[in-house]
């Protein structure tokens, strides 16, 4: 064996044990909250994610159901990237495109300030703003309007709705989907660019095909998003009227699993069942993230194949 070989492996010894431990803290994470979501599922069942209730008891184990979170959860975070779909490719094309290199170096710090803004501070201008705002320009000439539509057919109470919680999503999660399909747009091999743009019949044309080159890289990107989206909590809770609602109208308050635990977790001490609930919640949470991780990951990693061709 060479010096260099045994140096390599030395280095390697030095270095396996962080790996491993960021290995090892991930599965006792797992198993731990799966370990105390055990006693809920036990109880309750499949029908702890497929019935709508929430009747916690100082006596018993009371009833409990978290299809009103769940259903929070999926169309809060489904809003978001509906919605940060156009605005992150626009965003892409102005500044990969159209505007001179220091305007893009001014946009993109601004972007990364987005990213590094607490949670709170997007909670407190959601419910402060956000909110009245969109539901006296949005939300009531929507129903005024379209009220035969089922979407829009309530009558806005307020302005903390799943509506206004998907909206503030968007606006979080923005910089993170951002980042990861730029990367990919400007990783583009300049054969293949030189190539597309003397295919292309015009600029729409040339843009549209340097998309379509990185196609893998945009469902990652939105897989990943829509995973962070279902996550967010303390911002959500404060706009998206915690309620155990499930409506096809977006204008009806709702509840997410982030919200509900953040909000019901300093009760759970004396409701027999209501942590293993909170828990049981936490863990679909943590499998439909996962689920988006390995996917979204897989995407990414085929565009950043495909750039190497």
């Amino acid at each position: 064996m060479g010096r260099e070989a045994r140096r390599d492996k030395r280095f390697f010894y030095i270095l396996a044990p962080s790996a491993g431990t960021i290995i090892l803290l991930f599965i006792v994470l797992f198993l731990i909250i799966f370990y105390i979501s055990i006693p809920a599922l036990r109880q309750y069942g499949i029908g702890l994610y497929t019935r709508n209730v929430w009747a916690p008891s100082e006596t018993g184990p009371g009833d409990y159901g978290l299809l009103a979170p769940l259903f929070g959860t999926l169309v809060t975070s489904l809003i978001s990237i509906i919605i940060v779909l156009p605005l992150s490719l626009s965003l892409i094309i102005l500044t990969e495109e159209i505007i001179p290199p220091k305007s893009r170096e001014i946009i993109t710090s601004l972007v990364d300030v987005m990213a590094g803004l607490p949670t709170i501070i997007y909670g407190l201008w959601g419910v402060a703003i956000l909110a009245p705002l969109l539901k006296k320009k949005v939300m009531d000439p929507l129903h005024t309007l379209l009220s035969s539509i089922p979407l829009f057919s309530c009558q806005p109470i307020t302005g903390e709705n799943i509506l206004t919680a998907g909206i503030l999503l968007a606006i979080m999660i923005l910089p993170f989907v951002y980042v990861i399909i730029r990367e990919a747009y400007s990783t583009i091999p300049h054969d293949l660019v030189e190539a597309a743009a003397a295919y292309s019949a015009g600029w729409r044309h040339y843009v549209r095909l340097r998309l379509g080159m990185i196609k893998p890289a945009i469902i990652g990107g939105l897989l990943l998003g829509f995973g962070r989206a279902a996550g967010e909590t303390v911002a959500v809770a404060l706009v998206v009227g915690n309620s155990f609602t499930i409506s096809a109208c977006l204008f009806k308050p709702g509840y997410t699993i982030s919200a509900l635990i953040a909000n019901q977790f300093s009760n759970s001490l004396y409701y027999p069942l209501m942590l293993n609930v909170l828990f049981s919640g936490g863990f679909i949470l943590l499998i439909i993230g996962l689920i988006l991780n390995i996917i979204g990951l897989k995407m990414l990693k085929r565009a950043r194949e495909y750039a190497q061709i």
